[in-house]
């Protein structure tokens, strides 16, 4: 799984703020993408894919090189730490790539320390029909007015449900809404000796190191983390407090899922039958599939007032100093990358939905993922978390999850904890 390793992939953060500095002194310019002396240009093109769909990047690659001597593309793996902290200092001593990946939870950051160029002109370009992009991958690139990015991947959150232990328990559906959860809860529910800690559990939502579970279902409310424009706390926010209450007090009083729980945690306790619905992305479903759960895939349950998803997405940016030939370049490869045939290609093998609203499942062959993660009731209803965010991701790790485990362990009231976590929030979008 290379889109996320379940976390948010923090490590390297502090080399963001530390390179920035020598970032405005070098003004960014250099980069090691360059001619290779026989007028073909050659592009270096960084990135975090190194899970099970790098077989299907280097296709790609090679595809695109074939198909034209213009340009040749170099593809260089790493994991997203490394790349962290190998990307901002290689771009101020002019080395960097001419192409790289950027999970867009973390753009921010990187506009931030001045290491990436707007790519607006791309967009304005027609050289590909842009409207065709998955709106919320192509806003979660939109910081201030600029558009920095340009999709390479795109996921949303789902519920994966057990449909045996959906039968055993009478039902033949999954909750469409929260309130339904709480009335099946009960009957998805086993503490065969009563000792508070069940063999069995409704659902299991990770709570720390995990795609975010517990956040998104604060938008269902009216309610978030911070507000779209990235500039206001809502922790304290009434419509952020009436979705923590709900689910914290399922959690403390009705024991619906076990505390403490990362993303691999959570993945375990529903892939060995433990839990009867488990949030999560296209990623899992083959180990799912593979554990022997007869399960299948829905929409995330509706809240009092919305039914937005969870979306993530990582794009292509071109850092500041690179060429405009090299730009160009980026561009040409970023514009084939999004191509139908190539994105119907891509989201069969890896099981990722498509950056484009044109594929079908007829495009995708016999991988049912791609149409069911990108139905477009769900993208078109769903949302980055954070995207655009300054200092979103330290907010989440250092401010939020903290805050809700205490919540969750019983240290305090959600009202209490969540008032203190707003001034937190706030100072540091503050800074």
């Amino acid at each position: 799984m290379s889109f996320t390793t379940r976390g948010r992939r923090l490590a390297g953060v502090a080399v963001v703020a530390g390179v920035a500095a020598a970032l405005s002194l070098t003004g960014c310019s250099g980069s090691n993408a360059s001619g290779d002396g026989t007028g073909t240009i050659t592009l270096q093109f960084w990135n975090g894919l190194t899970g099970s769909d790098k077989t299907s990047v280097d296709e790609v690659v090679s595809g695109f090189n074939k198909s034209q001597d213009k340009i040749k593309v170099v593809s260089t793996a790493m994991p997203w730490d490394v790349l962290k902290q190998k990307l901002l200092s290689s771009i101020a001593s002019g080395n960097g790539p001419g192409v790289v990946s950027i999970d867009t939870a973390d753009m921010a950051q990187y506009v931030d320390a001045g290491a990436l160029q707007p790519v607006d002109d791309f967009y304005a370009s027609g050289q590909l029909d842009t409207d065709k992009l998955v709106k919320a991958a192509v806003n979660a690139n939109k910081l201030d007015g600029k558009t920095y990015g340009i999709p390479l991947n795109f996921f949303t959150e789902m519920m994966y449900w057990n449909k045996d232990m959906f039968a055993a328990a009478g039902y033949d559906h999954p909750p469409a809404t929260w309130a339904e959860f709480a009335e099946m809860a009960p009957k998805l529910t086993i503490d065969k000796d009563g000792d508070g800690t069940p063999e069995q559990y409704p659902i299991s939502l990770g709570d720390h190191d995990t795609v975010p579970m517990f956040q998104p279902l604060l938008w269902n409310t009216g309610g978030g983390i911070v507000s779209d424009d990235g500039k206001k706390a809502l922790l304290d926010d009434p419509k952020t407090l009436e979705a923590l209450n709900f689910w914290v007090d399922q959690v403390r009083k009705n024991k619906i899922t076990p505390v403490g729980m990362n993303g691999p945690d959570a993945d375990k306790l529903f892939q060995t039958g433990k839990a009867a619905i488990e949030l999560c992305g296209p990623w899992v479903a083959p180990a799912i599939k593979q554990a022997g759960i007869n399960f299948g895939v829905a929409r995330t349950f509706a809240g009092p007032k919305d039914q937005i998803s969870l979306a993530g997405s990582v794009s292509f940016t071109v850092p500041k100093g690179v060429s405009d030939e090299q730009k160009k370049a980026a561009y040409t490869f970023a514009t084939y990358w999004n191509g139908k045939k190539v994105q119907a290609k891509y989201s069969e093998e890896t099981g990722f939905p498509s950056t484009r609203t044109d594929i079908t499942s007829a495009d995708t062959g016999s991988n049912p993922y791609p149409a069911i993660f990108g139905d477009p009731k769900v993208t078109s209803a769903s949302k980055v978390f954070l995207a655009g965010v300054k200092n979103g991701s330290t907010i989440n790790t250092t401010v939020f999850v903290p805050a809700l485990q205490k919540a969750l362990n019983g240290e305090g009231t959600v009202d209490q904890l969540f008032k203190q976590a707003n001034k937190d929030a706030q100072a540091l979008l503050d800074k």
